[in-house]
């Protein structure tokens, strides 16, 4: 038993790293992507805004699916059709826009299934495991973000075609992740609801504070991704090449953060976690509003790293003890908030800014990020928890582990 869900938690976390590659050399590379479909600057803003959407449709759909396919199915074909698309945004010429709409609509899509199930494995997981583990899964797509950043800087700097620098990744992680799909491992309904006959269901005001959390904490993600360079560079004058720091240091922050977040989470609870993290993300923006030159920005932006780092993970791990027998569709639903978080993110800071001032404009997601001190109580009581914010134990079912199959 333990050597199974050794080897799930193992499997799991490589889907989760070769995601978190996949995703930075889509996002890093959107002017070389613009650059080689010729996308005018009018219609680039379509095309991303149509992502997050068709991966938004992608969890609805996952919810459904997953009434009559395990999760670890879903995830086992879900990453490769991923990664190809990946692939297939790189593959086309000048002016073959149809080319990029396909690639980005099945990469939209299959991103969607695969947050969804990938997180469902993960909070199953925990529950068998029956402590926090999930920092850890999101520390390694952290892990994975970092990487494919890296590999995105290299083809810029070699001006690699966008096919060259993608086929390698693909070639290496798509068998990769095929192979490691084998011990996926497949967590069981909690045992009372079998026993007394319950079919496990969703009641959405119940989950509305954890979709409140998951869009406030990727507003604030979307504000650094998006806006962190031309903040450093126009408002607080540092040079093009300190302006692409920040959102390394944010990425690296975010890593040490989820790495250690699950010692803390063992230690003194979720509640108290999420509660940390809220703050010292607050205190980073307002650091950042209020910064005299760019090293305090860069300070500012460190800081934002540490504290929204853990919102995310311990908002999925939240979902499935709020709703243990019905955890795979409340993920589902609490997924979809990742991709309005997302799509309000950057134009909020962008529109507030043209308007405003961007400085004033940083204390927005700010404000946000405070409200999730109100819905800390989320993270804590819950059905599946009892003192010091451990999670019960849960027995793994080893006949329903590995693909499922």
């Amino acid at each position: 038993m333990t050597d199974v869900l050794r080897r799930g938690r193992a499997s799991l976390a490589f889907g989760f790293f070769a995601q978190g590659v996949a995703f930075a050399l889509l996002v890093t590379r959107i002017p070389a992507i613009q650059d080689r479909y010729g996308v005018s600057d009018a219609l680039l803003p379509v095309f991303l805004a149509a992502v997050p959407i068709l991966a938004g449709v992608g969890s609805v759909t996952t919810e459904q699916l997953v009434k009559r396919i395990r999760p670890s199915r879903l995830l086992r074909w879900s990453q490769p059709v991923v990664l190809l698309a990946l692939l297939g945004v790189g593959a086309g010429g000048h002016g073959e826009v149809a080319v990029l709409a396909v690639a980005l609509g099945v990469f939209g899509l299959a991103v969607g299934a695969l947050d969804a199930s990938m997180n469902m494995l993960g909070v199953s997981l925990q529950r068998s495991y029956g402590r926090s583990i999930m920092l850890g899964f999101h520390a390694v797509y952290s892990l994975g973000g970092i990487l494919g950043a890296s590999l995105a800087w290299a083809g810029a700097h070699w001006d690699l075609a966008l096919w060259v620098s993608y086929l390698p990744v693909v070639a290496v992680l798509l068998p990769a992740a095929l192979a490691g799909s084998r011990w996926y491992v497949d967590g069981e309904p909690a045992p009372a609801a079998e026993e007394r006959g319950e079919r496990g269901s969703v009641v959405f005001k119940l989950l509305l504070p954890l979709c409140l959390v998951m869009t406030f904490a990727y507003i604030g993600d979307s504000t650094v991704s998006n806006w962190s360079a031309k903040y450093l560079k126009d408002v607080l004058g540092s040079s093009e090449q300190l302006a692409t720091v920040p959102y390394n240091v944010y990425m690296v922050t975010t890593l040490v953060g989820r790495s250690l977040g699950d010692l803390g989470v063992r230690r003194f609870g979720a509640a108290a976690v999420v509660r940390l993290g809220a703050l010292v993300a607050a205190v980073g923006f307002a650091v950042v509003a209020v910064a005299p030159g760019a090293w305090i920005g860069m300070l500012g932006f460190t800081l934002l790293g540490l504290g929204l780092c853990v919102l995310v993970p311990q908002t999925f791990a939240a979902a499935g003890r709020l709703f243990p027998h019905a955890s795979d569709a409340a993920i589902a639903r609490l997924n979809i908030f990742n991709y309005v978080g997302f799509l309000i993110g950057s134009p909020l800071v962008g529109a507030l800014g043209d308007a405003w001032s961007y400085r004033g404009a940083m204390l927005v997601p700010m404000v946000l990020v405070l409200v999730t001190l109100g819905y800390a109580r989320s993270f804590a009581a819950q059905p599946d928890r009892y003192g010091g914010g451990h999670e019960r134990p849960r027995t793994a079912d080893v006949g329903r582990g590995s693909n499922g199959l």
